[in-house]
């Protein structure tokens, strides 16, 4: 297998422009000269060139803005760069890469979503691995415990690179490793992207569950049993004697998305569980809460595989069939251990 990255002279681009590509973005600036990053709009691009920082997010993190190549032309974007980093919220995948009319034949695609595609219930790497024919050497994912409010502040935080194939992992490391980054390798794909996707979900039920007045020993009950229920549907639906869940890229990731107070998809399942209605909390937090999505995908998918998932369903019911949360939280109760 060749390593896509034994050319010294990759060019990086980052897709998105939320808190998280704004994070990575100041990643890949600490090893690279200069990289491309597609934003949505005009108007933001300007804000971000003459402030030197993302107008929306992440305010402490301070640009040069003539290390970067800034394009509201996703296309544009894509001819300027060999690497691919596609951090777009999952809900909006699907609408931005429509628009992409260029052949992804030579590029290496990374992927930072934490979500599903809606409608096609895939994951990212399957999704490009299926519409564009990108083999799973030229594919890698991100995962992690990694907040971006603390990587703006340059707190150490831990990143997993998975691909395929240990090299490429390797060598994705040494693209985002940096003075407070570090890096693990890794190859399964699949039980990160998925282990990503669940963990929000039960950070959602963790929130309702604070909103609830439910305390620190139900939420230590709550937090064992979610880790449980992502072990079996890994385990059921993509099956590696390899994996290691009791690590950062799992349970590490897990414990942070639900205790975090930078935690997005805590704060959606505690205005939820405060009487916020699903569309309420979205527009007064003015970000996305990538479980309320994943509920459904996740929900999809496990018609197929028939895992006993208590919590998933549990927030299922609260944010799709609209049952009262108390109610439904208090049968849960029931069912963990």
């Amino acid at each position: 297998m060749d390593n896509f990255f034994e050319d010294e002279n990759l060019r990086y681009a980052m897709i998105g422009s939320g808190s998280w590509a704004t994070a990575l973005s100041k990643i890949l600036l600490s090893n690279q000269d200069r990289i491309s990053w597609y934003v949505r709009s005009d108007e933001i691009i300007d804000q971000m060139v003459k402030s030197q920082h993302n107008p929306h997010y992440l305010p402490s993190f301070k640009f040069d803005p003539n290390r970067i190549f800034f394009s509201s032309d996703i296309n544009e974007i894509i001819d300027s760069a060999d690497v691919l980093v596609f951090c777009i919220p999952s809900a909006y995948f699907l609408p931005e890469v429509k628009n992409v009319n260029r052949s992804l034949a030579n590029k290496f695609i990374v992927s930072a979503i934490k979500g599903i595609i809606p409608g096609d219930n895939i994951t990212v790497a399957e999704y490009f691995n299926r519409n564009y024919s990108i083999p799973y050497s030229r594919i890698g994912v991100v995962s992690g415990p990694c907040h971006a409010e603390e990587v703006a502040m340059e707190r150490l935080s831990y990143l997993t690179l998975s691909s395929k194939h240990i090299e490429v992992a390797r060598s994705l490391c040494e693209v985002f490793a940096c003075n407070f980054i570090k890096t693990t390798p890794g190859t399964d794909i699949y039980g990160v992207e998925y282990a990503a996707v669940l963990k929000n979900i039960y950070a959602v039920a963790a929130g309702i569950c604070h909103s609830l007045s439910y305390g620190d020993n139900f939420m230590s009950v709550l937090i064992t049993n979610a880790f449980n229920e992502m072990k079996a549907f890994l385990h059921a639906s993509h099956p590696d004697i390899t994996r290691s869940t009791a690590t950062s890229a799992y349970l590490g990731d897990l414990l942070v998305t639900c205790y975090s107070q930078f935690s997005r998809n805590r704060t959606f399942g505690s205005m939820i569980g405060k009487g916020y209605s699903v569309q309420s909390a979205q527009m007064e937090m003015n970000m996305v809460a990538e479980g309320y999505y994943g509920t459904r995908c996740m929900y999809e998918i496990n018609k197929k595989y028939n895992v006993h998932m208590p919590i998933a369903e549990a927030m299922f019911k609260i944010l799709y069939e609209h049952k009262y949360p108390a109610y439904i939280i208090k049968q849960l109760t029931e069912n963990l251990q």
